[in-house]
């Protein structure tokens, strides 16, 4: 398998980030962001920067979309469900598919749509990108974590690795994905909905006692569901979240704080949302979780 076509869904700031590194590597036209006819006509005439440089990108509508080598999902997960019905025209018996949203849901619901013989499943770190309107500015690439459930996926891992190698694009391969997925959600599930929920930045979920005790309790709360599903989450990773946090820039906000700030709906779904759902499944007591969920939703109800 080689990637020669590369389809893009969703122009955030993870979005513009692949695009910009893919759009060096690939001929012209071979990179496309692919949307439905009312977003295409919205957007189609706008001038995308990354770190100050014009960039060409190409848009398309899902309506006229043909087979591609590859799609990557860069939506929001509230946009998840419109856009695997957007890659239908997409994605053909050999189209490669992987998600860089948050979370550990994306994946099972790309594979109930499209099946799995070619999906791969990926963490996104480290990255800093930050788009206003229709610039994109980052210093930070980060990394992606990838991996594979069945050996039959393997020569689509291959095809990945080999085009992100042509880009630039740092990856490292997991041998247990699913526990690599599960460690991010931990640190999600801790800083993103803490900072949200106490109204501050990285440091404030520190030096604010309460906001630290919760943010805690929320993470082990999300171990405590994890081994009930299998998967092996330790006080190990906890301490690994802790000390990727403590290194953060104590002025930094998490995505979900930037999404109160600007009154869009956040992840809270795939956070709270996961770990409620999964407590329930197995009977495990989820208070701050719940906590969290509750007013969380209650300030996106005032937005």
């Amino acid at each position: 398998m080689k990637i020669n076509t590369v389809a893009i869904v969703g122009m955030g700031a993870l979005g513009l980030l692949y695009g910009e590194q893919l759009n060096r590597v690939l001929p012209a036209g071979a990179v496309r962001f692919v949307m439905d006819e009312g977003r295409l006509a919205r957007h189609q005439n706008d001038k995308y920067e990354v770190n100050g440089v014009e960039q060409s990108f190409t848009l398309q509508s899902s309506a006229t979309a043909k087979p591609v080598d590859l799609v990557i999902v860069a939506t929001k997960f509230s946009g998840l469900q419109e856009a695997l019905k957007e890659m239908q025209g997409l994605v053909g018996p050999e189209t490669i598919i992987f998600s860089v949203l948050n979370g550990i849901s994306s994946e099972e619901f790309i594979k109930e749509r499209y099946g799995d013989n070619n999906l791969l499943y990926c963490v996104a770190l480290g990255m800093d990108a930050v788009r206003e309107g229709t610039s994109l500015t980052y210093q930070h690439k980060g990394v992606l974590k990838l991996g594979i459930l069945e050996k039959k996926q393997r020569p689509a891992l291959a095809a990945v690795m080999a085009l992100l190698e042509k880009a630039g694009i740092q990856y490292i391969i997991e041998e247990d994905i699913q526990h690599a997925l599960w460690a991010k959600l931990l640190l999600n599930v801790g800083i993103n909905q803490t900072c949200m929920v106490y109204a501050t930045n990285y440091g404030g979920a520190f030096t604010n006692e309460h906001a630290r005790e919760d943010m805690f309790a929320a993470m082990h709360e999300g171990i405590a569901v994890a081994q009930k599903e299998g998967i092996n989450l330790t006080e190990d990773d906890f301490e690994g979240c802790v000390k990727v946090l403590k290194g953060l820039a104590p002025e930094g906000l998490p995505s979900m704080r930037q999404d109160a700030l600007a009154k869009r709906r956040s992840e809270v779904e795939l956070f709270a949302g996961t770990i409620i759902r999964l407590g329930a499944k197995h009977n495990v007591a989820v208070p701050v979780n719940q906590r969290y969920y509750d007013i969380i939703k209650a300030m996106e109800a005032k937005y």
